[in-house]
């Protein structure tokens, strides 16, 4: 059988691999310039130049594309993804005509038999029981009930003729928001709010043990030298450990560490006690949740050293904004007037990492940015934070209008205004309180009118932003 490069209209989509220097891990590049990554053992669909992940309805869904084979290859053999990649199976198996499922199957498994020529007993059993995983899962996924309700953008990039052209511009009525050429993208940040709620019985374990501000930035900083050797060692066995070797590790351990354990939950780690008396943290669940928690962790970690710091009066009146972050709204729907594809999209600005940023590459002279609250659920804003990105600060916002919309975006109600703000460093993080008390929202936006030096750049840009509701 014969691979054949597809034309225009993909007769066959083929994933080379660029990239397999990572054991568990490989980068792939396909011959329409779309992208799949294997991660931790798993096939994900990645499109860079979309700036969208493990969304695989999106060709189908978005672009209305006729899919027929999506062959991806990996170092230890090469698999048929295809059925990850549609709801319409039996359609699909009408236009997969190069050859019979059957000789298909046979190729496909002669080449990963040959892939793994030399390989130990045990390597080809973790293979074998990961090749099951991955056959349940697509079949599971294709079950599932959720395509009707799925809406997904057409094509975002190239340009707009172009596009249509290929009839990969699609529809999207998430865009009824309002008027924008970006899609509706989720905010994948659920456990950045666990992890900022996670802070809390730590200071408030604090302030019970009648700490001085020096005493607990000690601790903080003590705790984020072990995220830092979490974070450094080896994504499956990440370890670290706490010597009983001084007072203040003897202190941290046995009246400290129990205010710990929600941030440990959030982290899906856990403490055991090693036989010469140090504190081992290991994995104790999915190491992929892992990794996204520890760059929150560690950039949290610094933001509330840094709180303590400033702090005047370190006692109970001080847990609130902006050392205490709780009620942060999370996993919403995020649309922009504009963003930089691929690293300045939209969701980069509730993602809680500190590097990243959304980028709005004609904002400089008015933009705009809608958060959608998660099943429109009735919020009342009392407070936000927002975050000058890393470089270029004649592009942080200078003059800003907060309002809140009851109807999903139909009408809206201002509910904060800010005008010739400044952002002294880069990641500095403003606090701003919303007066407007009493009403409540299902989506807020951020128009912003004007940036420092609008002279000097086009654009707009910020590190982060975050929406804190009244508690319950």
């Amino acid at each position: 059988m014969r691979l054949v490069k597809p034309e225009i209209q993909g007769k066959l989509y083929l994933c080379l691999l660029s990239n397999a220097s990572i054991p568990d891990s490989g980068f792939y590049r396909s011959c329409l310039d779309r992208m799949l990554l294997t991660v931790f053992w798993k096939w994900m669909h990645l499109d860079p130049c979309e700036g969208i992940f493990d969304n695989p309805l999106l060709y189908e869904k978005g672009w209305d594309k006729k899919l027929n084979y999506i062959i991806a290859i990996a170092k230890d053999g090469v698999y048929d993804v295809t059925k990850r990649y549609t709801r319409k199976w039996h359609e699909v198996l009408s236009r997969r005509n190069i050859t019979t499922e059957g000789a298909l199957s046979a190729v496909l498994a002669n080449i990963t038999n040959d892939c793994r020529k030399g390989f130990t007993s045990q390597v080809l059993s973790t293979l074998e029981e990961r090749d099951r995983n991955e056959t349940e899962a697509i079949e599971s996924d294709y079950h599932s009930k959720d395509y009707a309700s799925t809406s997904l953008p057409g094509r975002q990039s190239g340009d707009k003729e172009w596009r249509i052209s290929r009839s990969e511009f699609g529809s999207d009525d998430n865009r009824s928001l309002s008027s924008s050429s970006c899609p509706v993208r989720m905010c994948i940040d659920k456990h950045v709010t666990r992890i900022y709620n996670a802070f809390y019985p730590i200071l408030h374990s604090f302030i019970l043990n009648s700490l001085s501000k020096s005493r607990a930035v000690e601790i903080l900083k003590m705790f984020r030298s072990i995220v830092v050797e979490l974070r450094d060692s080896p994504f499956r066995m990440r370890k670290a450990s706490i010597k009983r070797d001084s007072s203040s590790a003897k202190f941290f351990v046995d009246q400290m560490l129990p205010s710990f354990s929600e941030l440990f939950e959030a982290l899906s780690l856990k403490c055991e006690l090693g036989m010469d008396g140090r504190v081992e943290i290991c994995l104790a669940g999915d190491p992929v949740k892992t990794s996204l928690a520890l760059p929150v962790v560690f950039d949290g970690l610094g933001d509330v050293i840094h709180n303590c710091n400033i702090c005047d009066n370190f006692s109970k009146d001080s847990l609130s904004l902006p050392l205490v972050k709780l009620n942060r709204i999370c996993s919403g729907l995020v649309l922009a007037s504009g963003e930089e594809l691929p690293f300045g999209i939209a969701t980069s600005a509730f993602d809680g990492i500190q590097n990243s940023k959304w980028e709005e590459p004609n904002g400089a002279k008015g933009c705009w940015i809608i958060y959608k609250v998660l099943d429109n659920k009735m919020q009342e804003l009392v407070a936000y934070e927002l975050m000058s990105a890393d470089d270029a600060p004649e592009r942080d916002p200078m003059d800003w209008v907060v309002e809140g919309s009851k109807d999903g975006g139909r009408g809206w109600h201002v509910l904060d205004e800010q005008s010739s703000q400044r952002f002294e460093t880069r990641f500095q993080r403003k606090t701003f309180k919303v007066n407007s008390a009493g009403f409540i929202s299902t989506a807020f936006r951020f128009r912003f009118l004007k940036v420092l030096n609008d002279k000097e750049t086009s654009r707009l840009q910020l590190g982060s932003i975050d929406l804190y509701a009244r508690g319950s």
